[in-house]
């Protein structure tokens, strides 16, 4: 894999992945789209479950995130 930020994005659409914001929010949700600017949509799992994090919170519909606010994205 392509070590691009846009090409790493790609790979993880349809995944469950982790957002960390500027503002210390975390959102857990599957990534359902992105642009070139890193805005990202997430959506939800399925489930309510924030994978032990207390401080997360889990995507409950459809969430747009603006990409000048990311820190980081993992799956």
């Amino acid at each position: 894999m392509s070590g691009r930020p846009l090409d790493v994005l790609e790979a993880s659409l349809d995944a469950l992945v982790t957002v960390h914001l500027k503002d210390g929010t975390i959102y857990h949700g599957v990534l359902a789209g992105y642009d070139q600017h890193m805005n990202l949509v997430l959506e939800s799992d399925g489930t309510a479950d924030v994978h032990g994090d207390l401080d997360a919170t889990a995507v409950q519909d459809t969430t747009i995130i603006r990409g000048d606010n990311v820190v980081t994205i993992t799956t």
